[in-house]
């Protein structure tokens, strides 16, 4: 009989930290899925603001579908000169991820 309860107790800590592992592994791979969209997100801007990229929609309406294509949603955009300035967001299991990227010219260029 104590051979059956420590096999339970085995296997319940066993599945404990498995689902516990699965959760951070889910919220890394969230957390690098929010800073590829970023960059993405932050060329796309920089390229239409120097006109690299051909599009009638404005530097951050096509930061927010590229953001959106990558699975996160664009919460911030700003564009100066040739420099944009992104902050996306993704969700995984009621959790947020943020990540913000810049591209553009670089500083005093």
């Amino acid at each position: 009989m104590a051979g059956a309860a420590l096999a339970a107790g085995i296997l319940t800590v066993t599945a404990t930290l498995s689902l516990g592992l699965a959760a951070v592994g889910g919220a890394a791979v969230t957390a690098q899925r929010a800073s590829g969209a970023a960059d993405a997100a932050a060329l796309a801007a920089a390229d239409a603001a120097s006109g690299a990229v051909v599009t009638a929609e404005p530097p951050c309406a096509l930061a927010a579908r590229v953001a959106a294509a990558s699975g996160a949603s664009l919460s911030a955009c700003a564009v100066e000169g040739l420099r944009a300035t992104v902050e996306v967001r993704a969700a995984y299991a009621g959790l947020v991820a943020v990540s913000r990227a810049r591209a553009g010219q670089p500083e005093g260029g």
